[in-house]
């Protein structure tokens, strides 16, 4: 598959490894932007999508940030519609204790392109059962 992607930086996404799902993008900042412990940012990457139907790009955090400096994606995941044509911004938190400075190409996020199918819904009365009926988080004991 082919994506069509405009890029102010010159860069464009990348797989760091031949097994990655992922590919990794880059912050794309005049001056560099300080997330505070509990402070979010929307970062710019200076990318611009032509994503085809049927598909989206999730845009993920990348572990190693996580788990070194507590640095997450506001809305866990986002999805990049196939019909969205403006700049990807990713909307970054710091969970961390310490500030986190985000430079220009720092690695931010990472996108994984998705398929999917569009659904029509049904209203109903009521739906079946199944062995887990009602069950929520939890409910299994493990």
């Amino acid at each position: 598959m082919i994506i069509k992607v405009r890029t102010l930086s010159g860069s464009l996404p990348d797989y760091a490894t031949q097994g990655s799902a992922g590919m990794d993008i880059k912050a794309f900042v005049s001056e560099p932007v300080v997330l505070g412990p509990g402070e979010r940012a929307l970062i710019p990457t200076g990318l611009f999508m032509e994503i085809p139907a049927g598909h989206e790009v999730q845009i993920r955090a990348r572990s190693g940030l996580a788990i070194k400096y507590g640095i997450g994606l506001v809305n866990g995941t986002g999805t990049i519609d196939s019909d969205y044509r403006g700049e990807i911004k990713v909307p970054l938190i710091n969970w961390g204790s310490e500030p986190f400075t985000v430079k220009n190409g720092d690695r931010i996020a990472q996108m994984v392109v998705a398929k999917y199918e569009k659904a029509s819904l049904e209203e109903v009365d009521s739906v079946s059962d199944t062995e887990r009926g009602g069950g929520g988080f939890g409910h299994t004991g493990i």
